[in-house]
């Protein structure tokens, strides 16, 4: 029972260190998929920020191109330059180089002037008045175009918005989407509006020259930067430009929009994301990461059931190898006793009788006989886990065999109450076995059938042959074998477990014996079996050679002399 205690107890282990490692497997899987994702998330993250830094440095792009000839204005003292106005109704000469500069920029197709005390274009009786190119004075214009006057107007009504006093610069842009940009100056030490500079934006040239190259060479191929880019005007609904004209604009597609900082208002940089090199090589690299983690997870749990399978087998082997050794200890005990008890009634001389004495003598011998097939079988076993099994393999024909073995057992199986049976083909091919085997393994086959009969008793032994192999089967009629059992049957110390086992003498290594002999000769041993209808074990090696059609080998035996397979083939034609 103690023993019995410890392999529970250890089964009970086994069970809890592979929950345990399963566990650890799948809790370390777990977390390494949930890294691997959070990880390729990040990247497409990354990615994504990095596409909306490269449109809002497009848009800052732009901002300055509009900004960049007008950043000296930020030095000049506004107070002269209305003094200057006032006085002569013209500019500093600084100041005039400042717009001369931007004129001569193709972006800005004019300029007009409307003084910080007129009301742009709608108190008639004052003039607005505009640059002349040729000699670099402003003049008085006698025909403003409407877009200059909606400039006028939208730039005095942001700067009624501003408290000058707080205001710091010296000068704010004002922009009528994509048609004028105004320019307000202030006087920061009067607090007031010397004037409103508007400048007409060339349309044409803002998107030819300046944002279609730029675009192109901010984002390129939608392979290199990973997003189509649309410029966009909402109010019309038109698409203005493309970082791909092949890749036609959907709203549906749309993943990111950037609007152009205080100016532009109507114009919109649009974007649809495609898999950068970046989120390919991180997908790759998942993708990798996953199969490379799916195979070592596959390899751990193989691990660990071959693990648990193997300690299992291993206990099973140790609890019927304890059982074994308990079973054949007390086997060996008993004829022994026996054989003892016998002998000492004789060797005292008290038994005198002449038919006791043979009836003494019988018992000796046949406890001897059955002391000796034991020891036969536990050498077999030896010799089999050792490597020891000699082999001496001759051509026979198994249907000899097999009529010689069952004339040697037919009086002591029928003695034992047995319908006893041998079905034979003729002209069967020879085969190479070593024939004490054959013997081994046809007494051990009857033997079970014997021992596994309770009911019809019934054993029959049958012969058959193909062009290429030759087979022998021994069937019974008797309790059959489990169907789960059936792939253990073979195993050393083996027993079936039931009733009719418990209440019947075996070692479990008879069938083990008979596959190792079987394989040794070059054969395979397969059962077929259902519970209580009987068991069949068929044998089966190799012909020696393959027989032609319609061949009739009338010999029974090979005869003196042959040796070879060449000579046993031409004595078979």
């Amino acid at each position: 029972m103690s023993l019995f205690n410890k392999f529970k107890k250890s089964n009970t282990l086994r069970w809890f260190f592979l929950s345990v490692g399963i566990l650890a497997v799948v809790a370390i899987t777990g977390m390494n998929v949930y890294s691997l994702y959070a990880l390729k998330e990040s990247t497409i993250e990354a990615a994504k920020e990095n596409r909306k830094v490269q449109l809002e440095e497009y848009a800052s792009t732009v901002l300055y191109r509009f900004y960049q000839p007008f950043r000296g204005i930020r030095n000049l003292e506004m107070n002269d330059l209305e003094v200057s106005w006032d006085a002569t109704g013209t500019f500093p000469v600084q100041f005039n180089e400042v717009l001369a500069k931007a004129i001569s920029d193709s972006l800005f197709s004019d300029i007009y002037f409307s003084p910080g005390h007129m009301n742009g274009c709608y108190i008639f009786e004052l003039p607005i008045y505009n640059f002349d190119h040729n000699s670099g004075a402003f003049l008085v214009s006698a025909d403003v175009p409407k877009e200059v006057c909606d400039g006028f107007g939208l730039s005095k009504s942001r700067v009624n918005t501003i408290t000058l006093e707080d205001f710091r610069w010296n000068n704010k842009v004002v922009f009528d989407a994509h048609r004028t940009m105004t320019l307000v100056l202030i006087n920061n030490d009067e607090n007031r509006v010397v004037g409103h500079l508007n400048f007409v934006i060339d349309r044409e040239y803002l998107l030819n020259k300046i944002l279609e190259p730029e675009l192109k060479a901010k984002f390129g191929e939608e392979s290199d930067s990973g997003m189509a880019v649309w410029l966009r005007d909402w109010m019309q609904n038109e698409i203005l430009l493309s970082s791909n004209p092949n890749y036609e604009y959907s709203r549906d597609k749309i993943e990111m929009r950037q609007r152009f900082p205080d100016l532009l208002d109507n114009w919109i940089i649009v974007a649809s994301f495609f898999e950068s090199p970046a989120v390919a090589a991180s997908n790759a690299s998942l993708n990798r990461n996953l199969f490379a983690l799916g195979i070592a997870v596959f390899v751990l749990f193989g691990a660990f059931v071959f693990m648990f399978i193997n300690a299992q087998r291993e206990r099973e082997f140790a609890q019927r190898q304890a059982g074994f050794l308990a079973n054949v200890t007390h086997e060996l005990k008993t004829p022994l006793a026996v054989m003892q008890a016998a002998g000492e009634n004789i060797s005292d001389g008290r038994v005198t009788d002449e038919q006791r004495l043979k009836d003494y003598g019988g018992h000796i011998y046949t406890e001897a006989i059955r002391l000796r097939k034991m020891i036969d079988k536990l050498l077999d076993v030896a010799k089999a886990d050792s490597g020891q099994t000699m082999v001496n393999q001759a051509p026979y024909k198994l249907d000899e065999l097999a009529d010689h073995y069952y004339k040697t057992t037919k009086q002591y199986v029928i003695s034992k109450g047995f319908e006893y049976s041998i079905h034979k083909e003729e002209n069967m091919p020879f085969v190479m076995v070593d024939s004490d085997h054959i013997e081994t393994i046809l007494s051990n086959l009857v033997e079970n059938s014997m021992k596994y009969s309770s009911g019809n008793k019934d054993i029959t032994i049958d012969v058959k042959s193909g062009r290429k192999t030759v087979s022998f089967s021994v069937t019974d009629k008797g309790d059959g074998v489990p169907k789960k059992a059936q792939k253990h049957i073979f195993d050393k110390f083996y027993r079936v477990e039931s009733s009719m086992t418990s209440n019947t003498k075996g070692h479990g290594l008879g069938l083990s014996i008979v596959k190792n002999m079987v394989e040794l000769n070059g054969g395979t041993i397969t059962v077929s079996s259902e519970v209580d209808k009987g068991t069949t074990f068929t044998v089966t090696f190799p012909a020696l050679f393959e027989l032609p059609e319609g061949y009739k080998n009338e010999a029974k035996k090979a005869p003196e002399g042959i040796k070879t397979n060449i000579e046993l083939e031409q004595y078979a034609q």
